[in-house]
């Protein structure tokens, strides 16, 4: 029979400190577990080393370290955890080592990162957990997930993982493949990953598509936010492929047909639409009449007769409106839009409501320098120009005899419909007074009359029939007059004589201190009249006006 130190010499068991052998359970105390390894004496392993000690049944096998073969009491200390760390430690350097992959479960959040457990604690930091950091590390405790060994201390024994490489490798195998199979006009389903100012980017699982704004809809989009968000489902179209550069181009809009490939059937020419104002430029409004359809509306064609500085002034953003198609440019994808051409031009009626020789009444809606413009009826103005106004009297601003508002009826002289004016008079409704002028003054006449206008070479009196004479400052008085004003006044009431009349040049010229004269007085006062230089003519009244310096009263 074999004694214990034989049995001992032919088994292939080291039973020295650090080694790894196999034990059995012999008995289950409430603090510690005694081990059977075959040796002279009974191990014993601390029961914190069991995750349950309920579940520790005698006549089980397990792993134990030998930490000490006897200790005071002659006992062999064993650890469970020690083995179980040791083989996995072994496991862990060959799989480093090959480059693989091992799999663990999260333990713990800690400082910088993850706490792993995969037979030992290994160190997970946070910019190896995913290709984009996250930012709740605590989502990631208790799952299990496979993991690199990036770098391994055996002397520290310390372990680094990343999961992050094991997720590029396979996005990168599954962009490569993707690259291989897509082709233009392949439809792909994506999640959007993010949105930019000028598009979204779009993860096709396993590479990234840029989904541009301007091909993400026919309509109009301010902004990629207004259609897609982070995180949405899309199928989107495959536009543009770059393998070299692993660039995918995507489309959404090209899912649905193009709204211009049948726009002349649509909106064939002279048909009235409906839309809704889109943009407001300084020369016209964009219409929008469907999404990837919009007409022009210019600022020439809101209205026949108002002038319309800016559409903003009769236009609204986001307004309903009607309008009619005028033009469509297909290729450039432009549509003409008129408004005005939904009511009647008034001037094709113009002619025929207001033929010339007719008489108008109407209000005065502005006066300019030139003349007064009449509205006839609503956006319908006729004018009345400076010179229309009176048959004899020179007038250098309509504000002399018109007013702002008031009604005035005048006759029509002609219609311009291609240049839109209607030319107005007011002297045109009485007869000229020239025309009769040798019945009305003659030379020697006596007439009476008010001073209308004083000037530096003489003064304006007011006759019957709206006629104006002048009398020179050399014919107000016997004596010597320097200054016209000194004798006198506007509104004051004067007698004088008809000495000189002009029917060419439509001038009357009078004398106050011939108001007294014989005949042979007269005719001598007309002969100095006949010697003046034609630029000293008394009666000179046109051209003496103007240029004279008025002095009133």
């Amino acid at each position: 029979m074999l004694t214990m130190e034989e049995a001992l010499r032919q088994s292939t068991v080291r039973f020295v400190a650090g080694e790894i052998v196999k034990g059995t359970i012999i008995e289950v105390r409430p603090k510690e577990v005694l081990v059977d390894i075959g040796y002279k004496s009974e191990g014993v392993i601390s029961a914190n080393e069991f995750e349950d000690i309920k579940k520790v049944k005698v006549g089980d096998e397990i792993d134990v370290l030998i930490e000490k073969l006897e200790d005071k009491e002659g006992m062999v200390v064993l650890s469970r955890e020690k083995a179980e760390f040791k083989k996995n430690w072994d496991k862990i350097l060959t799989i480093c080592n090959e480059g693989g992959t091992i799999s663990g479960k999260v333990k713990s959040v800690v400082k910088g990162g993850l706490l792993v457990n995969i037979g030992v604690e290994a160190f997970l930091p946070a910019s190896q957990i995913d290709i984009v950091p996250p930012k709740n590390l605590a989502a990631f405790v208790n799952n299990i997930y496979d993991f690199k060994v990036v770098k391994i201390n055996q002397e520290r024994q310390n372990i680094v993982l990343s999961r992050r490489e094991l997720i590029e490798q396979e996005r990168t195998e599954k962009r490569a493949k993707l690259l291989a199979e897509m082709v233009p006009g392949d439809i792909r389903k994506g999640t959007v990953k993010n949105i930019t100012d000028f598009g979204a980017f779009i993860d096709l699982n396993g590479i990234d598509g840029l989904l541009h704004i301007t091909d993400m809809s026919w309509g109009r989009i301010g902004h990629p936010s207004e259609l897609l968000k982070v995180g949405q489902d899309i199928d989107v179209v495959v536009l543009d492929i770059n393998k070299e550069k692993e660039r995918v181009s995507l489309g959404l809009k090209q899912k649905l047909a193009n709204p211009w490939d049948s726009i002349e059937q649509k909106y064939p020419i002279s048909a009235r639409v409906k839309g809704r104002v889109v943009n407001l430029v300084p020369y016209g409004a964009f219409v929008e009449l469907e999404p990837g359809v919009e007409g022009l509306v210019h600022v020439t064609e809101l209205s026949w007769t108002k002038r319309i500085a800016k559409p903003s002034d009769v236009l609204k953003a986001d307004q309903e409106i009607e309008a009619v198609v005028l033009g469509i440019n297909r290729e450039e994808q432009k549509i003409s839009l008129g408004i005005r051409q939904l009511e009647t031009n008034p001037w094709d009626r113009a002619l025929e409501k207001y033929p010339p020789g007719s008489r108008v009444k109407g209000r005065i809606r502005n006066l300019t320098s030139y003349g007064a413009f009449v509205e006839l009826e609503d956006g319908l103005d006729g004018m009345i120009h400076v010179s229309d106004i009176s048959w004899t009297r020179k007038i250098n601003h309509p504000s002399e005899v018109l007013k702002k508002g008031e009604e005035v009826e005048a006759a029509v002289l002609e219609i311009d419909k291609a240049n839109q004016r209607i030319s107005l008079g007011v002297k045109q409704l009485s007869d000229d007074p020239w025309n009769n002028i040798d019945k009305y003054y003659k030379v020697g006449d006596l007439v009476t009359g008010k001073v209308t206008k004083l000037a530096s070479f003489g003064a304006f009196v007011g006759l019957q029939h709206d006629i104006d004479g002048l009398v020179h400052i050399s014919q107000v008085s016997e004596e010597r007059v320097d200054k016209i004003k000194n004798v006198l006044k506007v509104d004051q009431e004067v007698t004088a004589r008809v000495i000189k009349i002009d029917k060419s040049e439509r001038r009357i010229g009078l004398s106050i201190k011939a108001a007294n004269y014989s005949q042979e007085q007269l005719k001598a006062e007309q002969a100095m009249l006949d010697s003046l230089k034609p630029g000293e003519d008394l009666v000179a009244l046109q051209h003496a006006f103007d240029a004279a310096d008025e002095a009133k009263q």
